[in-house]
């Protein structure tokens, strides 16, 4: 199955701005990766071109990097997921930036239901957890996007079985 997907936010700052923000990914001081509610990404040698890594059970390698404005990854895990997923910075005025994510991928039949009917939903939640926390990094306002049913669901199957896991 051939998948596209794609969240686009403006940014009421200039794209300096964003870029210094955007300098913090998979670091200690991350302002980016809602990691409160998410496994964080880390890569084995931090972010530069060819590091691996990832976050929970999704593993990508950095294959085109120019901090602060573009980052893209390459898919290695779960089986299946063939293809590339990035994150773009650009000035769309002098005032306002535009931040993008988007998946190229092409999927086999397992990969397939599993994208469908799990990590898409858990993945949309957590590109729009992540672009709330670089608008509310600028703002006095807090937004939060909401999870739905399906997200809550989901999460919470996670967590059981992770807690079984630690128990067993």
């Amino acid at each position: 199955m051939r998948v596209i997907n794609s969240h686009k936010r403006i940014i009421d700052q200039p794209e300096e701005k964003v870029s210094e923000l955007f300098k913090t990914l998979a670091t200690n001081e991350d302002q980016i990766w809602p990691s409160i509610n998410w496994p964080a990404m880390r890569f084995k040698d931090g972010l530069k071109s060819g590091s691996q890594g990832g976050h929970g059970r999704i593993r990508y390698t950095i294959i085109a990097f120019e901090p602060g404005k573009h980052i893209k990854f390459e898919f290695t895990k779960p089986e299946g997921f063939n293809g590339t997923h990035e994150l773009n910075i650009k000035a769309i005025s002098e005032e306002t930036t535009e931040i993008n994510h988007l998946i190229k991928m092409n999927t086999n039949l397992k990969a397939s239901f599993l994208w469908l009917f799990m990590i898409r939903w858990l993945h949309d939640a957590l590109i729009e957890e992540a672009f709330d926390n670089v608008e509310n990094y600028f703002s006095e306002e807090s937004k939060r996007t909401k999870y739905n049913f399906w997200v809550i669901l989901l999460r919470d199957f996670y967590k059981r079985k992770s807690f079984q896991t630690k128990q067993a």
